[in-house]
């Protein structure tokens, strides 16, 4: 297979170095374009199947890893979570819903799994997530959802 660079767009790139992300989902390739002399890294990942997300609406759509992985960091923006953790949980995420075995997916399932972990990573991203997720219309909403938070933590 050829990489083109994403800079020039020239076909002859050369790896120059491999190795496992830190969770083993992907293969991280450092690159040089022997073109341009541009470096760059691509990641591979093992594709298991075609997950298709059945929404709320009925409407079907193909599952898209950077929406998910968008969804996550804007939960996370301006709080102390890297850009490495959050591929981490997109990659659990993505791994556990095609361990399912099954093409379609409810996008409830999807956004239970991101609150499961960003219950445990962060209390303020997990309100912001909740906030959207479970489509918080006023502030009584929030206090009502903080307030359980509470209560569990005690």
């Amino acid at each position: 297979m050829v990489m083109r660079c994403p800079f020039c767009g020239h076909g002859d790139t050369q790896v120059k170095d491999s190795r496992p992300t830190e969770d083993s989902s992907a293969i991280r390739r450092r690159r040089f374009c022997q073109a341009c002399g541009s470096r760059f890294t691509t990641f591979e990942r093992v594709h298991l199947r075609d997950l298709v997300v059945l929404k709320r609406n009925g409407q079907r759509s193909p599952f898209d890893r950077e929406k998910l992985a968008r969804s996550i960091r804007i939960a996370c923006r301006k709080r102390p979570v890297d850009d490495e953790r959050i591929e981490r949980i997109v990659s659990g995420i993505q791994r556990h819903l095609e361990s399912l075995g099954d093409a379609e997916v409810e996008s409830k399932a999807i956004g239970e799994a991101v609150m499961e972990h960003l219950a445990g990573l962060d209390p303020v991203a997990y309100v912001r997530f909740a906030s959207v997720y479970r489509n918080f219309r006023e502030a009584k909403d929030f206090e009502e959802f903080v307030e359980t938070l509470s209560s569990l933590s005690v």
